[in-house]
């Protein structure tokens, strides 16, 4: 049976989680459908302007993404520090970007002078304490990724019913390592397809946005920074350096692995001795991550310590 929600997503144990959503009914979120010949590609445009949208509203940062024929990776961070710090307006217009509200938070965004009596104060503040909390859940923030989608999707094949399979699968992320290993496993998803052939034509993919901008050196201001690069009022950053990250990816997906097709040439990068990883043992975790690890992910004593806070008899896999 699948762990309760609360149980996989814990923001004690760390803000950084990897998120998967998958189609049913054998629907096709983007690409060419081989049995009909109808191809559903630019719903991929749809999911990344979505994804990235959301990226602004809540305080969730998106760290690295990938949008694959029938299912997307999220690599994401809880920033439950800038949610605390916005002020009640703040708070109010954020949701209004999705949502219409109350009629009590539409005075209030509306009118600097609007005057509530007392109960009407206590219902807005309970309402705004609400939408904060829900600013900073991941489940929430799949949930606005997800259902918009689904409800196009469903238009566009004139028919009703689920789109999305009903969970989506989340993998908390304890530490660096897991962090680096996820993220290059969701960036070369479509190298391993074989829907391109290196990170740079990598399209709706994080790793091709951040070779984009860095040309014009920068970071997308929709992705969450890395170490490299950053403005010195920006708290919270990837705890990599951007171009050595990069120079991991490429040497990553240099490496053939048996149970995928695609791959591009082999070289070999500093980058793994400083993580601590020998050749095999990486190849093998950026290769297989969703199988290679179940509810977390994480080298052994912090896998351990996370076991025993959460009362897991048992999980998967190791860094």
């Amino acid at each position: 049976m699948p762990l309760a929600r609360k149980r996989q997503i814990c923001l004690t144990d760390t803000p950084y989680y990897h998120c998967v959503s998958r189609c049913v009914r054998r629907a096709y979120l983007c690409g060419k459908d081989n049995v009909t010949g109808k191809s559903f590609e630019h719903r991929r445009q749809w999911v990344e302007d979505r994804l990235l949208f959301l990226s602004t509203v809540f305080a969730i940062d998106v760290c690295a993404y990938a949008i694959m024929s029938n299912h997307s990776h999220v690599v994401l961070h809880v920033n439950v520090n800038d949610a605390n710090h916005w002020t009640d307006k703040q708070v109010c217009a954020r949701w209004h970007k999705l949502h219409k509200g109350t009629l009590l938070t539409q005075q209030f965004l509306s009118s600097e002078t609007t005057s509530f009596s007392a109960p009407e104060l206590d219902s807005l503040q309970a309402t705004l304490s609400i939408y904060r909390q829900r600013l900073m859940d991941i489940s929430w923030f799949m949930r606005e990724l997800n259902e918009p989608i689904a409800r196009k999707a469903n238009h566009e094949d004139q028919c009703t019913g689920h789109f999305w399979e009903g969970r989506f699968k989340s993998q908390a992320l304890l530490d660096e390592h897991a962090i680096a290993a996820c993220m290059v496993y969701v960036d070369l998803n479509p190298i391993r397809a074989k829907l391109a052939t290196t990170p740079e034509t990598s399209k709706h993919t994080s790793v091709r946005r951040r070779i984009i901008d860095l040309k014009h050196g920068k970071q997308p201001s929709t992705l969450m920074p890395f170490l490299s690069n950053v403005l010195t009022r920006q708290t919270t950053v990837i705890p990599f350096n951007l171009i050595d990250y990069l120079k991991l990816v490429d040497l990553s997906g240099r490496s053939l692995h048996p149970t995928k097709s695609g791959a591009i040439n082999m070289n070999q990068s500093p980058i793994l001795q400083r993580l601590g990883f020998d050749e095999q043992t990486w190849n093998t975790l950026f290769s297989s991550f969703e199988e290679t690890f179940s509810v977390a992910a994480g080298q052994n004593d912090t896998l351990k310590s996370y076991k025993r806070r959460r009362r897991h008899k048992r999980l998967v896999g190791s860094i």
